[in-house]
């Protein structure tokens, strides 16, 4: 049967990673690493460690299967494990993409490490072929029964959010008034002068939302909510009044990874009314406002500003509404499924020299489900930009990896964006096998009639086909989003 196929292939790729810490904690033990190397290798010790539970999450998953969530969840579920855990071998590597010394460090990890995103690919393979034959079977069935399987779309002021946010959480999300566990504020009036500390305090695998208030005032700070930490919110006392700032970056040593002011793993995981900024400057390369990776996470009301990789959207399922995301090079990128709804999306003015681009999407493998769907939002400059916008090239995305996947629909594009849309990666990489999608947008900039052409882009004229990209399907939206509490709607 192809589910104990799946079963015994990833327990072997299982242990395939186990054998993989080992090899890095080993390498850790060499006195000649540089700083950077040592911060890549700690990267990787982290990213196995969440490749171990994802794929050891995947096999309890594939053992209820498919009796105890709905074919589309365990489907969606099981895809988003595999897709996840895949992402992170990548991730593990990129660490040392940096400069040449790293090259020597990344040959003694690569062959373990690509070997196991083989067969996790594997394993996606089969689990989405079993899968999609069993949600066809069990279609064809409701169709001869005259019944409707349909996904339900849940919109609520005028947001389609994804199924998985609960009432309770979109209530949290959009009430004038929510009831905190504990309150951070810099001037020492709360429980927490710093957010760490609230973070460290906060229960671990906490299956109830846990409310952490931050008070307005600017927390100069990294902060890093672990997978351990699930079920976490933070509130802000508003956009440009909380601030969480740092400036990691890539010129002094960090790995883009760990450059990010806020990184988020834990999963279900909900903030409001915050900025996350990295202040380093468009010459000290990447550096990451916020990395989230907690599946089932969703961000309200919130301003994400920085310059080259600002927003690392690295795994899992996430949704952002109404945000403001600024920044020049790759400004939003990663290998999550990420809906962006209702939001601003601004280049602002990058390095002498430098073009910006809006999107990096990293999907690795075809069947991974995975993507940046940018809809009903607003693309734009900012005003440093806007004044001398023909000296600067600004285009929609541009491959980061193999089968990069950006779909842009019912969005007002700027004349800011170059009249070609995309741009390459480098050469022809990637050119037949990305999936780049336009769908009904607006604006001086939305023009197709010049856009680039590549067999991976296309424009979308089929509403059934842009259907796949709204929350209700992409994030498997309509079992999650609901608990938010924070605006939605799931289809077009």
């Amino acid at each position: 049967m192809t589910r104990d196929v799946i079963q015994l292939s990833l327990s072997i790729t299982f242990r395939a990673v186990e054998r993989n810490y080992f090899t890095v904690k080993k390498l850790l033990t060499k006195h000649d690493l540089t700083k950077r190397e040592t911060t890549a290798l700690h990267d990787c010790l982290e990213t196995i460690d969440e490749t171990l539970d994802e794929l050891r999450e995947a096999q309890h998953d594939l053992e209820l299967y498919p009796n105890k969530k709905t074919l589309y969840q365990h489907a969606d579920d099981l895809k988003t494990l595999i897709s996840a855990a895949i992402t992170n071998q990548v991730t593990c590597l990129d660490g040392f993409s940096h400069d040449d010394a790293d090259k020597h460090v990344r040959k003694e990890l690569e062959k373990g490490q690509v070997h196991v995103e083989h067969m996790c690919s594997n394993a996606l393979a089969m689990t989405k072929n079993m899968t999609d034959g069993d949600i066809a079977n069990y279609e064809y069935k409701m169709k001869v029964e005259n019944t409707n399987s349909n996904r339900k779309l849940l919109v609520e002021n005028g947001v389609e959010w994804p199924e998985w946010i609960s009432a309770a959480d979109r209530r949290l999300l959009q009430a004038a008034t929510v009831k905190a566990d504990v309150t951070v504020a810099a001037d020492g009036s709360g429980d927490f002068k710093t957010v760490t500390e609230a973070v460290k305090a906060a229960p671990l695998k906490s299956s109830k939302r846990y409310v952490i208030r931050i008070k307005g005032g600017v927390y100069r700070e990294n902060v890093e909510v672990d997978k351990k930490k699930t079920n976490i919110m933070f509130l802000g006392d508003g956009r440009t009044n909380t601030i969480i700032t740092a400036s990691r970056n890539v010129v002094d040593g960090s790995t883009t990874f760990h450059s990010a002011t806020v990184a988020v793993v834990g999963a279900n995981f909900l903030a409001r009314d915050i900025t996350f900024q990295n202040t380093a400057g468009p010459s000290k390369h990447q550096a990451v406002a916020l990395r989230v990776g907690g599946d089932l996470s969703a961000f309200f009301n919130c301003d994400f500003l920085a310059f080259q990789d600002t927003l690392y959207v690295h795994n899992n399922r996430q949704f952002f509404v109404k945000c403001l995301i600024t920044g020049t090079v790759d400004f939003i990128f990663g290998n999550s499924a990420v809906v962006f709804q209702d939001c601003d999306i601004h280049a602002r003015l990058p390095d002498s020299g430098q073009k910006n681009m809006v999107t990096a999407q990293g999907r690795v493998d075809p069947n991974q489900n995975t993507g940046i769907v940018i809809q009903k939002c607003r693309i734009g400059a900012t005003k440093d930009l806007e004044s001398v916008k023909k000296n600067f090239k600004t285009y929609l995305g541009r491959p980061w990896k193999e089968y990069s996947r950006t779909v842009i629909m019912q969005s007002s594009i700027s004349d800011v964006i170059d009249p070609i849309g995309w741009h390459e990666w480098s050469g022809n990489f990637a050119l037949s096998t990305l999936v780049y999608r336009e769908y009904q947008n607006t604006g001086p900039g939305a023009g197709t009639s010049n856009r680039v052409t590549w067999k991976g882009y296309k424009v979308i004229t089929d509403a059934a086909e842009a259907r796949d990209y709204t929350p209700g399907s992409f994030i498997g939206g309509s079992s999650w989003l609901g608990s938010t509490g924070f605006p939605f709607s799931l289809g077009l």
